[in-house]
């Protein structure tokens, strides 16, 4: 889809700061999107996030994994522009957190959270049509120009959605809340584009036609840089180029996605031995089974032999033979008289 700083943007955003920039595939220089820089938070006195530093460049796709309660959420609020650090610089896209509006920065960045907090029965195309405004409700008096729904309609039906786009929220399935958010969060063809978990709750079914999805991104946006959030390995998409690990706040590996997500790094970041396939594109992970020895042979039992046969009544009895030993001797022979 091609790039539209417009309406939607309010207006383009200028790169202040861009930070380091590295040769392209084309040898063209790639933009940083989103720049963290020794990033902590606290939250009530307890540390969250511990001098985390990460770069996304233009046409990136980010995969950030770690155990539950590892500060992921945190850290993606920060590059979503919603919370702040204690310490530290977030320059996202370009602009530093604090020296810009932030109601125009977050129209530059999508955002799909699975936990969308709408209220109101929405149609389909309506929940869509507020990622123009960044908002949840519809926002009163707010009318989307013709070109906007139309765009909106689009995405609706690229997502598979076009008969539903009339529909009520609360009538969508999971999987298909998770298809209009991804279609809310693109409609204002952001810069930087953040999945909170998008698969949760997700059958199979609906993950993979997600995932599908995703791997189609960068067919139609070259230039839209993602982050993609989880802890499960069998969520990332094939066209994921970088990983970023966390633990407990902390940044445990970085880089590209086949030198990051390996079965050492995922070990570690889990603190549980874990055995990471990566076949055809995708990742799975499975918890490395202890090795095992196998139980020694027990001793064979004793030969026993069978017990005596009882004679038979039928036949008669012969006197029992001696085993060995000489024969006894004969009758002596009778005196002569």
């Amino acid at each position: 889809m091609p790039r539209d700083h417009g309406r939607c943007e309010g207006g383009t955003v200028s790169v202040t700061d861009p930070g380091p920039t590295s040769t392209g595939g084309h040898g063209g220089l790639l933009e940083a999107v989103l720049e963290l820089r020794d990033v902590s938070f606290r939250r009530d006195g307890r540390p969250i996030l511990h001098e985390v530093s990460m770069t996304v460049r233009r046409g990136e796709f980010w995969a950030l994994i770690g155990p539950n309660g590892a500060g992921k959420s945190t850290m993606l609020s920060m590059c979503g522009a919603v919370a702040h650090p204690s310490t530290g610089t977030v320059h996202v896209p370009g602009e530093r957190l604090g020296h810009v509006e932030l109601a125009r920065l977050r129209r530059v960045i999508g955002h799909v959270n699975p936990r969308h907090p709408l209220r109101s029965p929405l149609r389909v195309r309506d929940v869509v049509l507020t990622g123009l405004t960044g908002s949840i409700e519809t926002p009163p008096r707010w009318q989307p120009h013709a070109d906007e729904v139309e765009h909106a309609e689009r995405l609706i039906a690229t997502l598979g959605l076009a008969a539903r786009s009339g529909d009520r929220w609360p009538t969508l399935s999971q999987g298909e809340r998770g298809r209009a958010l991804l279609a809310r969060a693109l409609v204002c063809r952001p810069r930087l584009l953040l999945l909170d978990e998008p698969a949760t709750g997700l059958d199979i079914a609906a993950r993979e036609q997600l995932l599908a999805t995703l791997d189609a991104l960068p067919r139609t946006d070259p230039e839209l840089s993602c982050i993609l959030v989880t802890h499960h390995l069998e969520e990332l998409p094939t066209v994921t180029t970088h990983a970023a690990l966390l633990a407990g706040g902390r940044l445990t590996a970085t880089g590209s996605a086949r030198a990051t997500v390996t079965s050492e790094n995922i070990s570690a970041c889990f603190d549980h031995p874990i055995d990471v396939r990566h076949d055809d594109g995708r990742w799975a992970a499975r918890a490395r089974r202890a090795t095992t020895h196998p139980p020694a042979e027990p001793h064979p039992p004793a030969a026993s032999h069978p017990p005596a046969a009882s004679p038979r009544l039928d036949q008669p009895h012969l006197p029992a033979q001696p085993l060995s030993g000489p024969a006894p001797p004969a009758d002596p022979a009778p005196f002569a008289g």
